[in-house]
C-alpha cells in the first residue's frame, strides 16, 4: 500500500490549491502547481479548446454525460414506476371492496349469507376446471389465425393471460390489450402485418360468434318463453354488428380496390396521415383476409375455437348456479349470458365490470333463480374466476415472458457481476494476518 502525502497548509508558504481552482485554471488555459514546472501555456490555447490526453479526469467530460445525471434518471423511473404500481394496486382493491362487499349488501346479500353453507365445492371446482380450458380455447384461437410457424402454445397463453389482466384493469381496456397483445407477438418473431391480421381477426370474429350463439338462443327463447323488451337492445347491438362485419369483408374481399382509392382519398384530406402508406396497409390487410377466407378449413377451426371459448365460460357461469342446487335451462343462461357479454362490449368500465354483474343477477332471476340472494352469489363466484382471478395470474404470466430466456440470464448475470466485484472508487480491505 502506497503511503500519500497531503501538503497541509503553512504560515509562510503558499496554501495549495483547491481541485475546483485547479480544474478552473486548466479549463482558462493557466498552468497549475501540480502541472509541468516552468511550461508556459501554448500560445494558440483558448478556452474552447479540447483537453490535452493527458489532462485531469475531472476536466474531461464524459460521452454519456455525468453519471450523476444517469443515476438520477434511474431514480425518477423507479419512483415513477413505483407510483403507478401503487396507484393501481389502491385502485384495484377498491373495486374488489366495492363488487365483493359495497354490491352484495346493495343487494341485501348480507342477510342471505347462509346459502354458503349449502354450496357444492365440487361444483366450484368444475367452474373453476371450466373457466380455465376456455382460456386454453381462446389460445388455441390466437395459434389459429396466427401464421404457421407462430409461437408455442404455451407462450400464446401466457401472452393472452397477460393481455386478458391488462384489459381488466384499464378502462377501455380492449385497445390496450390489443396493444399489449401486438408487442408481445412481435417479440416472438411474427411481423407486424400478420400479427395486427391476426388480432384483428382475434377479436372481431370472437364478437361474431358469440352474436350467433347469442341470437340462436334468443330466437329459441323467444318461442318458449315470449318476448322481453330488454331482448331488442341487445338483439339490435348484435344485428348491427353483424351487418358492419359482413360489408366489411364483402367489400376488402371483392371491391378492395375501390376501398384502397376511397381510403387514400380520405387519408390525404387529413393531416400529419401519410395516405399511401395508410392505403397500402388496408391492401395488404385485403389480400390476407382474402387468403384466410380461401383457408376453409382453418376458418371452421378459427370459428370452433371462438365457439368453445364462450360455450366453456357460459358453462362455467351454469355450473357456479348448479353449485347452489339450482338449475336452468340451458338456452335461458346462453340468453343471460349473451346479453351480458353483448352489454359490456360498451367501454364503460374494464371488462365490462358492473355490467355484466347488473345485468346477468336479474336476468338469472327471471329465468328461474329462486332468489336474488342465490343468483347474486352464483355471479360473483363466476366473477372471481372470469374476470378477477386472470389479472394475478397475468401479471405473473407477464413477467414470466419479460425475464424469460435469454434475457433473464442476462439480466441474473450483471446482478451477479454487480455484486460479486466491488466498484473501483472504494478501497478493498487488508488481508487479515496470518
Amino acid at each position: 500500500m502506497v503511503a500519500m502525502t497531503v501538503p497541509l497548509p503553512s504560515s509562510n508558504g503558499p496554501t495549495p490549491v483547491a481541485r475546483d481552482d485547479r480544474t478552473h485554471r486548466a479549463a482558462a488555459g493557466t498552468p497549475s502547481p501540480g502541472g509541468s514546472r516552468g511550461s508556459p501555456p501554448s500560445p494558440g490555447a483558448s478556452p474552447e479548446s479540447p483537453p490535452s490526453p493527458g489532462a485531469s479526469p475531472e476536466s474531461t467530460p464524459s460521452p454519456g454525460g455525468s453519471p450523476e445525471s444517469a443515476d438520477g434518471g434511474r431514480a425518477q423511473r423507479r419512483r415513477r414506476v413505483r407510483r403507478e404500481v401503487k396507484w393501481g394496486v389502491g385502485a384495484f382493491v377498491v373495486v374488489l371492496l366495492l363488487e365483493y362487499l359495497v354490491l352484495p349488501e346493495l343487494g341485501g346479500i348480507g342477510r342471505s349469507l347462509h346459502e354458503l353453507d349449502r354450496v357444492n365445492v365440487t361444483y366450484l371446482m368444475a367452474g373453476f376446471a371450466l373457466e380455465a380450458a376456455s382460456l386454453v380455447a381462446y389460445a388455441q384461437l390466437t395459434r389459429t389465425v396466427l401464421p404457421p410457424r407462430g409461437p408455442r402454445r404455451s407462450r400464446l397463453l401466457r401472452i393472452d393471460l397477460s393481455t386478458l389482466a391488462l384489459s381488466h384493469v384499464v378502462p377501455g381496456g380492449t385497445a390496450g390489450g390489443a396493444a399489449l397483445g401486438y408487442r408481445l407477438i412481435t417479440q416472438q418473431g411474427v411481423s407486424g402485418a400478420d400479427t395486427g391480421f391476426a388480432l384483428a381477426m382475434q377479436g372481431v370474429g370472437s364478437a361474431v360468434v358469440l352474436n350467433a350463439i347469442f341470437s340462436v338462443a334468443l330466437l329459441i327463447s323467444v318461442f318458449l318463453r315470449g318476448y322481453n323488451p330488454l331482448y331488442a337492445v341487445a338483439a339490435g347491438a348484435g344485428v348491427l354488428l353483424m351487418a358492419t362485419f359482413s360489408v366489411a369483408v364483402v367489400l376488402l374481399t371483392r371491391g378492395h380496390r375501390r376501398v384502397v382509392d376511397v381510403v387514400r382519398r380520405l387519408g390525404g384530406s387529413v393531416p400529419f396521415v401519410d395516405a399511401e402508406r395508410l392505403a397500402d396497409s388496408v391492401a395488404r390487410f385485403a389480400d390476407r383476409l382474402g387468403a384466410f377466407a380461401a383457408q376453409r378449413q382453418v376458418l371452421r377451426r378459427a370459428v370452433g375455437w371462438a365457439a368453445a371459448n364462450w360455450l366453456l365460460d357460459a358453462a362455467s357461469l351454469w355450473v357456479c348456479v348448479a353449485a347452489f342446487h339450482t338449475l336452468i335451462s340451458p338456452i335461458y343462461l346462453l340468453v343471460a349470458y349473451g346479453l351480458a357479454n353483448i352489454l359490456a362490449v360498451i367501454p364503460i368500465t374494464p371488462g365490462g365490470l358492473g355490467v355484466v354483474e347488473g345485468v346477468l343477477v336479474p336476468t338469472l332471476v327471471g329465468f328461474g333463480v329462486p332468489n336474488k340472494s342465490i343468483a347474486l352469489l352464483a355471479v360473483l363466484i363466476y366473477r372471481f374466476f372470469n374476470f378477477w382471478l386472470p389479472i394475478p395470474v397475468g401479471g405473473l404470466s407477464y413477467l414470466s415472458l419479460r425475464f424469460s430466456g435469454e434475457g433473464w440470464a442476462q439480466r441474473l448475470g450483471h446482478v451477479r457481476d454487480e455484486v460479486a466485484e466491488p466498484a473501483d472508487d472504494v478501497e478493498k480491505p487488508p488481508p487479515p494476518p496470518r
